[in-house]
């Protein structure tokens, strides 16, 4: 179980690791690496998925987990619109097909034309997850 410290200190960690992943992805795009850029995009949307369920204690074990528990929590509570988890499906999907097909690749057009709907999800997962930072501030500040 982990302590609120450990809960912002996890949940930073991650935010800051999806921004830097997304990023990348626009690395791997201006090089033509385009599989890398879509799993890029993926995971920075991954690693965004996972701090806003650590807001609440979620912990899970697998991709599959992320996308049941974001769409159990947040989707299905309205706190999200179905599109994000369309959004994060879609983008696991192609991120598969890049990693495990053999022969499959994605082209620059299909690359691109996912970036806007990872840096949504991310931007969405971040404002989530700062809102919740800023009341565990508030919550530390009226203990002192």
């Amino acid at each position: 179980m982990l302590n609120n410290q450990d809960r912002i200190n996890i949940v930073r960690f991650r935010i800051e690791n999806a921004e830097a992943t997304l990023t990348e992805s626009l690395n791997q795009i201006r090089y033509g690496y385009y599989n890398t850029a879509v799993n890029r995009m993926y995971y920075a949307c991954y690693y965004a998925a996972s701090a806003l369920l650590i807001t609440n204690g979620i912990v899970t074990k697998t991709h599959d987990g992320v996308l049941q528990m974001l769409s159990l929590h947040y989707i299905k509570t309205g706190v999200l619109p179905v599109e994000y988890g369309r959004i994060y499906r879609n983008l696991f999907d192609k991120r598969s097909s890049g990693d495990y097909e053999d022969f499959f690749y994605h082209t620059m057009e299909s690359t691109e034309a996912l970036y806007p709907d990872a840096k949504s999800f991310v931007e969405k997962m971040k404002d989530l997850v700062y809102n919740w930072l800023d009341k565990q501030n508030d919550k530390y500040k009226t203990n002192i």
